[in-house]
């Protein structure tokens, strides 16, 4: 499949790539059900191209994640790309989710794989746990500084692990030049670097997240002109504040409406902004 695609490449400039990625439009979920039912029941090449085009703006969200690891952006992105056409290749249309939910898993551990073959640090972790706190310990580290007694503990705490560990995981982070391999070969601690690198974010809110990026720039404001009132309060509450976004149960609770009904009403205001902004382009 990935030989008839010609994607945007990562070689120049990258914010020059992530402007291009950022035209292609996003899908509407009957338009990906279509694209999707197309490449599953006739292998339609220009469907898939056109299912992982729509998706090259999440690629690039979910590599920012990986910054803390030195490694270029442009690689993190190119490798994330291979995942998702490995998930476009498989996706189910009748399974009832939408792709981006089902192409997370696909995306990072294409990155988690290249992280591994790139890190130089070598038996930096040998054993199970050793590994998860070397992932977990880059990831939530901040800062480059060494952490103080109290930051220790509490990250302890919160791995499950002795402050000692902690602590000599972070004097490993500041040694030398060496390369990271798993090296056991017992079937019971065998690594797989999906279950280490965790990012909080849920698929389905980074996507939102860039539609609404993509309206922000479009014209904002006309478009929540469009909207009635309970649309609007639900879009600025759930998308528009700098902080304390509200949950679709807090939402349910103040209008008091089942936490469904606030997510459909959201989609609908969603689709009604697009259509808002495409009418006024």
């Amino acid at each position: 499949m990935t030989n008839a695609l010609t994607l945007p490449t990562t070689g120049g400039s990258i914010e020059s790539y992530i402007q291009s990625v950022n035209s292609f439009p996003i899908l509407t979920q009957e338009e990906e059900t279509s694209l999707a039912r197309r490449l599953w029941n006739r292998g339609d090449i220009e469907a898939a191209q056109q299912l992982i085009m729509s998706h090259l703006r999440f690629v690039v969200a979910i590599a920012r994640g990986y910054k803390g690891y030195g490694l270029p952006q442009a690689d993190l992105i190119q490798e994330g790309n291979i995942g998702l056409m490995k998930a476009v290749k498989r996706f189910d249309p009748e399974r009832g989710v939408r792709l981006v939910s089902f192409a997370v898993h696909w995306i990072k551990a294409e990155i988690h794989e290249f992280i591994m073959r790139n890190w130089r640090l070598v038996k930096i972790a040998t054993t199970k746990q050793q590994r998860k706190l070397f992932f977990n310990l880059r990831s939530m580290k901040h800062g480059l500084d060494t952490m103080n007694p109290q930051e220790v503990d509490a990250m302890a705490a919160q791995l499950g692990v002795k402050a000692e560990e902690v602590i000599e995981m972070e004097k490993r982070f500041n040694g030398s030049d060496i390369s990271l391999e798993p090296v056991s070969e017992d079937e019971d601690d065998t690594f797989s670097p999906i279950n280490y690198l965790t990012d909080g974010t849920e698929p389905s809110q980074l996507l939102e997240k860039e539609q609404i990026t993509h309206l922000r720039e479009k014209g904002l404001q006309k478009s929540l002109d469009c909207l009635d009132k309970r649309s609007r309060h639900i879009i600025e509450a759930r998308w528009l504040r700098e902080k304390d976004t509200a949950t679709l149960h807090d939402l349910a609770d103040e209008l008091g409406v089942s936490a469904e009904r606030v997510r459909q009403i959201e989609v609908k205001a969603l689709q009604k902004m697009r259509g808002a902004i495409k009418v006024s382009a």
